[in-house]
């Protein structure tokens, strides 16, 4: 089955909540809805009387993410807070409290919404430095959020190359850094899969060559392909339905279960992309995909980028339909003239 969704809440949705943007998406006859982690910042205070003795995910002032005890971070929401712990607080929160999140998971379940999420787009893991630390959190703060959506994969990137530290310094530090973000991930019980995406930038680690080795040395990891990105990145290879079936089983094994990828137009020039473009524009085309994902037949969430959102994820379907259509009406045309051709045969 192939999902497709927009990247954030729907332009024409009235309502600008998680829970109106998930049903909002499902009356669009579309079945993925990908939250944009925008502002990751965390802020702290104390818990009140009527706060002490009760569990994290109970609080409904504030979007409690984690509380600190005796200098140590504690993400699990059913931790009772005790009167010295320090509450850790989104003042931008996906929702208004973090326990609405089960609830609002429950209805995306019930709709058959595939939620998935991705982190703040500026993402250092290389430098070693404060800002790395405080990226870290975000990913582990975004896995705690999904995880109390039921959610389906964490997507993020990983880092930029800033000539501060030389390229392989920062390869190492990524790689480390990820591996320590997974171990937490495993202790945690995290049951979302943290997706690494593939970068449209050459100064930015995420070739699909570098996510492929870290899938293989870092269990858990899987590929997120953004085609915009790849297809600018790789100077626009993917204009044939077997540039991208090649791609696609290049991807395929390392999944494990349901493929995640991104959509757009794309502008890009030496490797580089400019900008998203709506998918009509451009030389990057759904058609082409589409056929590879009919001869493929995998298991695939497609996730519209474009400027337009909801209505090219709505575009990307009508396509996808199409092609499948003229698949099956093809063999059956073929079906008939065999049978045909067996009768006059006797």
């Amino acid at each position: 089955m192939i999902r497709f969704g927009p990247a954030g809440i729907p332009l024409s949705c009235k309502g600008r909540t998680l829970k109106d943007g998930i049903e909002d998406v499902h009356n669009l006859s579309l079945n993925a809805l990908e939250i944009q982690m925008v502002r990751a910042g965390v802020y702290g205070r104390y818990p009140n009387d009527d706060e002490i003795g009760t569990k994290m995910r109970d609080i409904e002032e504030n979007f409690i993410v984690e509380l600190e005890r005796a200098g140590e971070i504690i993400s699990d929401p059913e931790t009772v807070i005790e009167e010295e712990d320090g509450l850790m607080y989104m003042q931008s929160g996906i929702t208004d409290s973090f326990g609405e999140l089960y609830g609002i998971g429950s209805i995306a379940k019930r709709l058959d919404v595939s939620v998935s999420l991705h982190t703040p787009y500026y993402i250092d893991l290389g430098s070693n430095n404060e800002l790395t630390e405080s990226c870290m959190d975000s990913i582990r703060r975004a896995a705690i959020i999904l995880n109390a959506l039921d959610g389906e994969v964490v997507v993020t990137s990983l880092g930029l190359y800033t000539g501060r530290l030389p390229e392989e310094d920062i390869d190492a530090n990524i790689l480390n850094n990820v591996a320590d973000i997974m171990d937490w991930w495993k202790e945690n019980g995290i049951r979302p899969k943290l997706g690494v995406e593939v970068t449209g930038h050459q100064s930015v680690y995420g070739s699909l060559d570098q996510i492929l080795d870290m899938c293989d040395a870092i269990d858990g990891i899987v590929p997120v392909i953004n085609f915009p990105h790849y297809h600018s990145r790789t100077n626009g290879s993917l204009t044939e339905s077997e540039d991208f079936l090649s791609l696609l089983r290049q991807v395929e094994p390392y999944c494990k279960g349901r493929m995640h990828t991104t959509f757009a137009g794309a502008e890009y020039a030496d490797g580089n992309e400019k900008r998203l473009t709506p998918i009509k524009k451009g030389d990057l085309k759904f058609e082409p995909l589409a056929e590879a994902l009919c001869d493929l037949k995998p298991e695939a969430t497609i996730i519209s980028a474009s400027p337009l959102l909801e209505h090219d994820a709505m575009y990307m379907r009508i396509i996808n339909e199409r092609v499948v259509s003229k698949r099956v009406a093809k063999a059956l045309k073929e079906k008939k003239k065999a049978e045909i051709a067996a009768v006059a045969e006797e």
